[in-house]
């Protein structure tokens, strides 16, 4: 996480430099991102109504303002997130699944009893048929967030799960801690990650490994995980390092003598 946090600051530092208020807008909405995650909600908050301000279009309303819903909310600040929701609202009508499924996903979080569930649901259904994994898997995890609040554990834990197994593919791993928390708030036991298992793969870095393993390309990996091929190179690199070896072709010995991860998997939407 320290990692993130400086690469947004030289991010920001960077394009106040070369006046770009484009790239300050997504350090802003970055740190959002991040804070959220961690769950360090008022300078989410910041971050988020940072971005805000800057008028450029459509990452406003489809990207930031969702951010600056949850912070608010969490915040105690329900007139701000309020106000949030009334403008992503105004341009998220008639939209892709993926937008009124953040919609959804963002009324669920200022709304109260079988209203909110309903929207909880909407956002899970809806995103669910889109290929952006990270957005359906916030969604798991604030209507798991929410079910346990409620008292009910065993609905909690099943919506949780599934947000815990997808960031952990995906490797969000702000998020994957927050609800590893909930699951452990729930009464459930789950692994964490220390200092004893780090040069084991992450379920994301096996799932790459296999990939390159058998033959593909880091820009077909990256067409098939939602990631840039710079990223898989970059995930390929620690892989190599924690195996012991020096390029794709050691992955053939050094794959099957290890734990293989049988979590969910990405794939493509069908819808």
């Amino acid at each position: 996480m320290a990692e993130a946090s400086a690469l947004i600051a030289a991010a920001a530092e960077d394009a106040v430099a070369r006046g770009e208020g484009l790239g300050l807008q997504h350090a802003n909405w970055a740190t959002a991102i991040l804070q959220n995650g961690l769950g360090h909600y008022a300078e989410a908050l910041a971050g988020a109504e940072q971005a805000a301000e800057e008028a450029y279009g459509p990452m406003v309303t489809g990207c930031v303002l969702p951010e600056l819903v949850e912070a608010a909310v969490r915040s105690g600040k329900p007139q701000l997130a309020l106000d949030g929701l009334r403008r992503l609202s105004a341009a998220t009508v008639g939209g892709s699944d993926w937008a009124q499924g953040i919609e959804a996903r963002s009324r669920a979080l200022v709304s109260d009893g079988e209203f909110a569930e309903s929207c909880y649901v909407e956002a899970v259904e809806r995103l669910g048929r889109t290929r952006v994994r990270v957005d359906l898997g916030r969604a798991h995890l604030l209507y798991g967030e929410w079910l346990r609040r409620q008292n009910r554990r065993v609905d909690a834990r099943r919506q949780l799960r599934t947000a815990n197994d997808m960031f952990a593919v995906i490797g969000a791993e702000a998020f994957g801690e927050r609800a590893r928390r909930e699951l452990l708030a729930t009464g459930e036991k789950v692994r964490k990650r220390d200092v004893d298992t780090r040069n084991e793969l992450t379920p994301q870095e096996e799932h790459i490994a296999r990939l390159a393993r058998d033959g593909r390309t880091n820009p077909e990996i990256g067409a098939e995980l939602f990631i840039t091929a710079r990223t898989v190179e970059w995930h390929l690199r620690k892989v190599f390092i924690k195996l012991g070896i020096t390029s794709r072709r050691g992955l053939n010995e050094a794959l099957p003598s290890r734990a293989r991860y049988t979590g969910p998997e990405v794939r493509r939407a069908d819808r």
